[in-house]
């Protein structure tokens, strides 16, 4: 469901959003899958973040568990 909106926008982003919006049918359009995407982008970095307390908190352990297979490999 579309709701209607008003946004205030600096006159040098409208003039981009100009600029690019040909391939849309809309500047709203333009707007809402910009928009979108960078919402899509915040996720990511949020999950990617989260990913990356979990390993550096297990660092340790998993770096214990590396030496541990390490030591079962042969010279060549």
């Amino acid at each position: 469901m579309k709701t209607k909106t008003s946004v205030t926008l600096d006159g040098g982003v409208l003039q981009g959003i100009d600029e690019h919006a040909s391939e849309y049918r809309s500047r709203s359009e333009f707007i809402e899958a910009a928009v979108a995407y960078f919402i899509r982008h915040m996720e990511r970095q949020q999950a990617e973040q989260r990913d990356l307390e979990i390993l550096n908190r297990r660092a340790d352990a998993l770096n214990e568990e590396a030496g541990d297979v390490l030591a079962y490999q042969v010279a060549l």
